[in-house]
């Protein structure tokens, strides 16, 4: 990859254009998401610390389980993307529904595990006896939105693939809205405490997906696309999603181990290790928007069986992931006593902040290379790659990691132990890049 000749300045400025247009709604919907649990937090906090609290353990299960499927998304994009290269619209809507259909089967079989399991997840999170309840409560009606949130990743995934990432931007903005006024309604005007939070949220997610479903359908009707469940197609799209599930939980579980040695530092320490992770997922945002733009943009090249155009926008995608992240490094350097006390009025917390927040400044151009190569890979359908390179990754950070406590440093070597994680898949992802074998161009991979 790096001893093909640059891109021509007509070719590069082709790219940026494709990359803003892509990436920058594709941001804006990715930060809207959060900002369900932010508006949650803030309106049951009202409520009292109890009910907080229980939000707090229900929401983390929440997160976990549908980050999961992420996959999703990310396979969709990819075989729609390829599809729309082909010029092959109605088998990429079709490739689609497929995605949707896996989709809406996986969230039924998770509402059936987590009613009757509700409780004893709660426990195993470790809620007090006063949050418990409340905690039980928010989950049980809460897990009747998951469906509808796996929806909304699967038809994000063909929308992506379509080109259109302004779609979902504008579908998250109007759910976010929604969801701030039927939690207010539901919680206080219909005074249903934490429970009117949960249906307020509930709503909200099937009211995005029945949007997405809405813009999906008339597509199928234009192009001929039948909306009919295929079993070879759901089969095929499971199949495809199986890497990425292995990447996803090999990436979870650097993240669980992270957390699991800072609590181990000290109290102190996990304080100042969750700001950071905070900020470290705030900035993942914006690197991840490139990645977005990345699946969608290297699938159509490879699927229009052009190589050298997809070898291009890999190019100049990691160009912009390396200036992203050199950016974000400097901003996290230049803010700190803007956005510190912000989180933390406690001396002791910022005095072990300070140092390990920095290393994350320093790693974040290496981060800008991860997440590119990351979306370039998706995009391309090298799932496989991706999972066993992350089961490496996994394996070298784990025993390092765990030595932290044993050889000291503090918080700062954890950071460090991160960073050189991220080392690792940048390095593993660039060996690929550079190899080519990613580049495997038609409408199927």
């Amino acid at each position: 990859m790096t001893q093909a000749p640059a891109a021509p300045k007509t070719s590069r400025r082709r790219h940026d254009r494709e990359i803003i247009a892509l990436a920058v709604p594709a941001f804006g919907a990715l930060v809207a998401e959060p900002l369900f649990v932010l508006v949650d937090s803030a309106i049951v906090g009202h409520l009292g610390t109890p009910q907080l609290a229980g939000l707090g353990v229900a929401a983390a299960l929440l997160t976990t389980a549908v980050s999961i499927f992420i996959f999703l998304a990310y396979a969709t994009t990819a075989v729609v993307a390829r599809r729309v290269g082909a010029g092959d619209l109605s088998a990429a809507i079709r490739q689609g529904m497929d995605g949707i259909w896996l989709a809406l089967l996986l969230g039924a079989a998770v509402i059936v595990l987590t009613l009757p399991a509700a409780p004893s997840l709660v426990e195993l999170f470790g809620a007090s006896d006063t949050a418990a309840p409340y905690a039980t409560t928010y989950l049980r009606i809460s897990s009747l939105g998951i469906p509808a949130m796996l929806v909304v990743m699967a038809a994000t995934g063909v929308l992506r693939g379509l080109q259109d990432t302004r779609t979902p931007l504008y579908v998250a903005i109007a759910g976010f809205a929604a969801n701030a006024v039927l939690n207010v309604g539901l919680v206080y005007g219909a005074d249903l405490g934490i429970a009117g939070s949960a249906w307020g949220t509930v709503i909200a997610q099937w009211g995005m997906a029945a949007a997405y479903l809405v813009v999906v359908i008339r597509g199928a009707r234009r192009h001929g696309a039948s909306l009919r469940p295929d079993a070879a197609g759901i089969r095929a799209s499971a199949h495809a999603g199986v890497p990425l599930l292995v990447r996803t939980l090999s990436l979870r579980a650097v993240l669980m181990i992270a957390t699991a040695v800072a609590a181990r530092l000290g109290d102190t320490d996990i304080a100042a290790h969750q700001i950071i992770l905070a900020l470290w997922s705030l900035m993942a945002f914006a690197l991840d928007a490139i990645a977005i733009a990345g699946q969608a943009i290297i699938g159509r090249y490879l699927g229009a069986d052009d190589p050298e155009g997809a070898r291009e926008a890999c190019r100049r995608m990691v160009q912009w992931g390396i200036a992203s992240g050199v950016a974000l490094g400097v901003l996290i350097v230049l803010a700190r006593p803007l956005f510190i006390p912000l989180f933390t009025s406690d001396q002791s917390v910022k005095d072990t902040l300070l140092p390990a927040l920095l290393v994350v400044a320093l790693s974040q151009p290496v981060a800008g290379v991860v997440f590119v190569l990351d979306g370039v890979l998706m995009g391309a359908g090298d799932g496989r790659y991706l999972a066993g390179a992350m089961l490496v990754t996994l394996a070298v950070f784990t025993p390092v990691a765990l030595l932290v406590p044993t050889l000291g440093g503090g918080l700062t070597a954890l950071w460090w132990a991160m960073t050189l994680m991220m080392t690792v898949r940048m390095l593993t992802l660039w060996l690929r890049a550079r190899s080519g074998r990613w580049v495997v161009t038609g409408a199927t991979r």
